[in-house]
């Protein structure tokens, strides 16, 4: 025990004493100065009027999206403007023409044909005039051969091109492209817009025109699901994608699939191209189908013998875009996005129209 207290001792020396800190530091030194007040400034008379917003003016509207258009092509011209020297900057021919061969309509510049990438030579039916005229007027309307280049320039001439990218490949024989085309189609009547539905029950739905979205939805797609499965695929059964109280998709009938599936594979090059076009505007294969079985010269015989009521582009944006217009309806329309989705979507279809008519359409 007199051993241990020595070595205790020791211990207590050496240990290391604790010194006490501050709860907080000061971060700076500046003495703290309090905010002077400044003389609230009086003006003679009364008070400004609450400001309120202008009513819109229908004219002073079109007049201001005119000069944002005009701005936005002189900003796309500058943009696809080539290098002065280039050999694009200017257009090589004087006039456009149509003329037709023993092959079909061609559209010539002066003396040189329209060609397509592959480098063919564009020739449409003998029967489409329209579609020529059409792919005739856009050429005329460029400025310079670096306008060719831009597909946005030239909607038709892609368009057309497409298609006989499509009738060349089948004649050869290659089916990739076709089997792709008809992969995506199938695609997209899996999430088919005319078939999906709002549910029955939403919170605080306020009805327009005395119907529902659902009911509107449904007014709309019936009579497209009756011409289709009467007229084009008779005996299938379309189904809606969603069930009345619920997200999950459903699929529909393996018949059905199969059946839209060899309807698909049979169609001609010309109708597959309108056909693939108007899917990607519109979301809605159903839609689609019934717009070209409308229009197009192939459908000319089942379409006399349906005797069904004209189906046009105004029809196909209205069934294609409903929940959109619901909600415009219901919220309000967002100026320079709605509008142009619009028209957009009937410029979509209205370049399928051209391609797949003739002129007994």
């Amino acid at each position: 025990m007199e051993l241990i207290r020595p070595a205790l001792a020791s211990l207590r020396l050496t240990a290391p004493r604790r010194v006490s800190r501050p709860l907080y530091q000061c971060l700076h030194t500046t003495a703290s100065q309090r905010a002077t007040p400044l003389p609230h400034p009086s003006v003679p008379g009364p008070p400004p009027e609450t400001p309120m917003p202008s009513p819109s003016d229908v004219l002073d509207r079109v007049a201001r999206k005119r000069k944002q258009a005009e701005l936005l092509q002189q900003a796309k011209d500058i943009r696809a403007a080539p290098k002065p020297g280039s050999a694009l900057a200017k257009r090589f021919w004087k006039d456009v023409t149509v003329k037709e061969t023993g092959d079909g309509l061609q559209v010539f510049l002066d003396n040189r044909p329209v060609r397509t990438p592959t480098k063919d030579i564009l020739t449409v039916p003998s029967s489409k005039h329209q579609l020529a005229t059409a792919i005739a007027l856009e050429w005329d309307l460029l400025v310079s051969a670096q306008q060719a280049l831009k597909t946005h320039y030239i909607p038709m001439t892609s368009l057309a091109a497409r298609a006989k990218d499509i009738e060349r490949a089948d004649a050869e024989g290659q089916t990739k492209v076709r089997d792709d085309i008809i992969r995506m189609l199938m695609r997209y009547l899996a999430t088919d817009t005319l078939l999906c539905w709002a549910p029955e029950k939403v919170l605080n739905e306020v009805p327009q025109n005395g119907l529902t979205l659902r009911e509107t939805q449904i007014k709309l797609a019936t009579p497209i699901i009756a011409y289709l499965t009467t007229h084009v695929w008779p005996g299938v059964e379309i189904k809606p994608i969603l069930e009345p109280d619920s997200i999950m998709p459903v699929s529909q009938p393996e018949m059905t699939k199969d059946v839209i599936r060899g309807w698909l594979t049979g169609m001609p090059a010309f109708e597959l191209a309108g056909l693939e076009r108007a899917v990607l505007a519109s979301k809605s294969l159903l839609v689609s189908v019934r717009l070209v079985h409308e229009w197009s010269e192939a459908f000319a015989q089942s379409r006399k013998a349906a005797d069904a009521g004209r189906f046009g582009i105004e029809e196909a944006t209205e069934a294609a875009s409903t929940e959109v217009r619901w909600q415009i309806g219901q919220w309000g329309e967002v100026e320079d996005t709605h509008d142009v989705e619009r028209e957009d979507l009937k410029r979509q279809l209205g370049s399928v129209v051209l391609l797949v008519g003739g002129d007994s359409s």
